[in-house]
């Protein structure tokens, strides 16, 4: 009977958001327009919300507490003073063009500007990057389901079973989500959006109030949390002990840093709603630019409260445990605040905060679909399938479209979570934000080109540059070597290509496995989109309309 009000409180919020999706799709005109952009009609202020919702999916939810427990300080949240920098910059460089040039899918703009190859390049690298990126979300929201059903049955469940729950979990998520988004295109998607913005913030406040009470308040916290790097905000990263260079080896070499928040944040945030038609899509939905900007500018603000709260909740964490400590404790860091939610909170309260960890898996999975169907619909499909299609054909083209990227969402999800159950010291964030930084970058540089430029760049010299950024990026953050590992494993038996390798410089061998060579500076994901920015701009500059 205990867990009666949590499912209630779990269907009720399943009710609200699907029936608010469908809602919002009656009356409209059916309009590829409508559809994608809301005809341009929606109020600043749920465009805001559904930003907001947007950033933190499930991964932020459950991982963002994970790092917060892992370091049990708020360094993670310097990287916000970097988005909001980001965000004035996008706000006065990107979005006006956009509404002036009357686009749906940004990457219009690259064809106007460019060209065609530019064009589909650039809209092909989006939709490989968000179905990994969105995939790997997703199946963090599966997490609380695994822990969930290893409570009620009293027992550890086996890694083929974790597998097959989380399968099931990612694709009942991804059917209801789909529903409403099919059907009501970016309005469901932006006014659901609002709903699971405000879930997901009371369930924050209700864990933190929880947690402080839990620990003793802020005197139980403080004797427990004694250590030097203990609620530490800020991190420079520089050791005054070492030389410029070794400081600068370890900068670019470290996830969380003032410098990483001061360069490498803004370049990623840039990216990230400059760039990504699943973010700026929302933001064409304002009546005007001047509303855009206002939500864009004000969700940076607010990014940083909620980044605070959610490494206070994992420092709170941190702090619990080690006041209580419980055998059981999972050993994966994300999956220790849903640990906490299932066994900690009572009935009610915890069907809550499951809706809230499912409203940031929904959240981000409804604009992930709209997007990818919106920029594959009107990238490829009109121009090589429909050119001479209606606008009713067009609009049940993107719907179709919505659907068959759930199946592919729904298949990354799985295979995401196959893997990181067979490991276990898996870190969510650097996951989730290291997979776009390898392509992340091009794209940029290319927008960064058509935005300050009039002639520099041409169809063959974007592509030339967007490959060159790419190649940059996984040199220095170590890709061929990781690959190298992935399709040998862990061997002790040295080939002669290894011997050939690590002969010439370009690899070391240790512990069964190769690694970039020593000279080699290596990057951790902060960094990857400034890196691969900056070398596709350069590249690309290179190249002049005659």
């Amino acid at each position: 009977m205990s867990f009666f009000w949590d499912v209630l409180a779990i269907v009720a919020y399943f009710a609200l958001v699907i029936g608010t999706g469908l809602a919002s799709s009656r009356k409209r005109g059916r309009s590829m327009r409508e559809f994608s952009v809301g005809s341009r009609e929606l109020p600043w202020w749920a465009v805001l919300a559904s930003i907001v919702a947007a950033e933190l999916s499930a991964a932020t939810f459950l991982g963002t507490p994970g790092e917060g427990y892992h370091l049990r300080n708020f360094t993670y949240a310097q990287l916000a003073i970097g988005t909001v920098i980001a965000r004035i910059i996008v706000a006065y460089l990107f979005i006006r063009p956009f509404y002036d040039n009357n686009v749906v899918s940004i990457y219009e703009f690259l064809q106007i500007r460019f060209g065609k190859a530019t064009r589909n390049a650039a809209s092909a690298v989006f939709l490989v990057t968000r179905l990994l990126a969105s995939g790997t979300r997703l199946y963090v929201a599966a997490v609380v389901v695994v822990l969930g059903y290893e409570m009620v049955r009293g027992v550890t469940a086996s890694n083929e079973e974790r597998v097959w729950i989380y399968g099931g979990a990612v694709l009942l998520v991804t059917a209801l989500t789909t529903i409403y988004t099919a059907a009501g295109g970016i309005r469901a998607v932006v006014w659901t959006d609002v709903i699971q913005a405000t879930v997901m913030g009371g369930s924050v406040i209700f864990a933190l109030v929880s947690l402080w009470h839990g620990v003793g308040g802020w005197s139980g916290a403080k004797g427990v949390l004694t250590q030097p790097h203990d609620l530490q905000i800020f991190d420079s990263g520089i050791d005054h002990s070492q030389g410029i260079l070794a400081n600068a080896y370890n900068i670019l070499g470290s996830e969380y840093t003032l410098w990483a928040a001061l360069l490498g944040s803004v370049f990623t945030t840039m990216a990230t709603h400059g760039t990504d038609q699943d973010m700026v899509q929302r933001m064409l939905t304002a009546k005007d630019h001047h509303k855009s900007r206002l939500a864009l500018v004000l969700s940076g603000l607010v990014d940083i409260p909620v980044a605070m709260g959610f490494l206070l909740v994992g420092v709170l964490l941190a702090v619990f445990y080690q006041l209580h400590p419980d055998p059981h404790l999972p050993v994966k860091n994300p999956e220790v605040f849903a640990y906490y939610i299932l066994h900690s909170l009572p009935p009610g309260a915890r069907g809550l905060l499951i809706a809230g960890v499912l409203a940031t898996a929904m959240g981000s999975l409804s604009t992930a679909l709209n997007a990818l169907a919106t920029s594959f619909t009107e990238d490829f499909w009109v121009p090589y399938w429909g050119r001479d299609a209606d606008q009713h054909r067009i609009v049940r083209a993107v719907r179709w479209s919505t659907v068959v990227f759930a199946l592919l969402l729904a298949a990354v999800g799985t295979i995401t979570a196959a893997v990181v159950v067979y490991s276990p010291k898996a870190r969510i964030i650097p996951i989730v934000l290291g997979i776009f930084g390898y392509t992340y970058g091009s794209l940029l540089g290319i927008f960064l080109l058509g935005l300050t430029t009039k002639n520099r760049g041409t169809q063959t010299g974007n592509l030339i540059a967007m490959l060159a950024g790419f190649v940059a990026v996984s040199i220095w953050s170590g890709l061929p070597w990781d690959l190298i590992n992935a399709v040998r494993g862990q061997s002790y038996d040295i080939g002669s290509s290894v011997i050939w390798l690590a002969q010439h410089g370009l690899l070391k061998f240790a512990d069964g496995y190769v690694h970039p060579p020593d000279w080699l500076v290596q990057i951790e994901f902060p960094w990857r989109v400034m890196f691969g920015t900056l070398t596709t701009y350069a590249v690309a500059w290179c190249f002049k309309k005659k």
